[in-house]
């Protein structure tokens, strides 16, 4: 539906514009000069754990995720917030100081920003970074034979549904709780270092980060943008513990049911022993996911290794791009 309005929209025609809305990327870029490029991008929601700093960590990470599934190094923020006219501020200050604590785990300051009242809590930033011109990753420069990497396990949005039901305890969620508040700063700082060392021929050809649309949608977007197909071993994808079975029980947001049958109407092939709780925990919608990241085949261990040494331990290799446009799950 929103690539229907964008479409509606004059085309950018500015040169300088090197990444705008056309496939759906992680954030804005914007060529300085031939060494610099900013990247931008803004990103808020409604709470979705009940501790406010850990709610201002968790909005914080996913905003600064884009700039880092760029390849970009964030510079400084900017919060925008929605609290109501009658709330307790004291909880106010703790989402902005979550925030404010996670911007500086990133190297960071939130400069400024702004707030309106509105009945439902919102909260999020806005960051500019910085990136070389000529070493943006793309969502859409995947190659055939390229090797997918998952740097975050799935299903905070099933296990945060199950926690605001009461039918898991927050013993079970904090895993999720602290992946969320995990910058992707690690992982991407070892896709760019494995990107310098070859500079006439950078192995990691894209990236992107998993949040809304979940794994399979994201995925479909990279595939799309690189006119490739795709296989995904679902056997090698990693979750947290007890999704597919809450899956199963019913406890599924709004957003990851779309994802699924959107990744049902684009002719996802699943496998026939992948039943409808593991397609849903495929499709389910994340929030401050992990990268997903496309690297030439014959530089995957390396960067498996890497990420590795970077303690960036839940890192799986979850399957290949295709030079066809098949889309399977198996």
């Amino acid at each position: 539906m929103l690539a229907r309005v964008l479409a509606e929209l004059p085309p950018i025609d500015d040169p300088n514009v090197l990444v705008g809305t056309a496939t759906a990327d992680d954030a804005g870029v914007y060529r300085l000069d031939d060494q610099r490029a900013l990247v931008q991008t803004l990103d808020f929601f409604t709470p979705i754990v009940d501790d406010p700093v850990s709610f201002g960590r968790i909005a914080a990470a996913n905003a600064l995720s884009d700039v880092y599934a760029m390849g970009g190094t964030p510079l400084c923020a900017l919060a925008i917030a929605a609290f109501p006219a009658d709330g307790d501020l004291a909880v106010l200050a703790d989402i902005l100081a979550g925030g404010v604590e996670k911007a500086h785990e990133a190297g960071i300051h939130v400069i400024g920003g702004h707030t309106i009242k509105d009945p439902e809590p919102k909260y999020g930033l806005s960051v500019t970074g910085i990136v070389h011109p000529e070493r943006i990753l793309r969502n859409s420069t995947a190659r055939p034979k390229d090797v997918l990497f998952l740097t975050k396990p799935l299903g905070t949005g099933i296990l945060t549904t199950a926690r605001r039901g009461d039918v898991i305890d927050e013993t079970t969620l904090a895993p999720a709780i602290a992946s969320m508040e995990t910058l992707n700063r690690g992982a991407a700082e070892v896709m760019t270092a494995l990107n310098a060392r070859y500079p006439d021929a950078p192995p990691v050809h894209a990236a992107t980060d998993v949040t809304g649309f979940g794994l399979l949608g994201h995925l479909l977007e990279m595939a799309r943008g690189s006119e490739c197909g795709f296989m995904v071993q679902a056997a090698r994808v990693p979750f947290f513990d007890r999704v597919v079975e809450l899956a199963a029980s019913g406890c599924t947001p709004g957003g990851t049911k779309a994802n699924a049958q959107a990744a049902e109407d684009a002719g996802i092939q699943f496998a026939d022993r992948l039943d409808a709780p593991m397609r849903l925990a495929l499709c389910d919608a994340q929030t401050s996911g992990g990268l997903l990241i496309a690297v030439a085949p014959e530089h995957a261990d390396e960067l498996y290794d890497a990420l590795r040494r970077a303690d960036v331990a839940t890192a799986a290799w979850i399957g290949t791009m295709r030079d066809d446009a098949q889309r399977v799950v198996d």
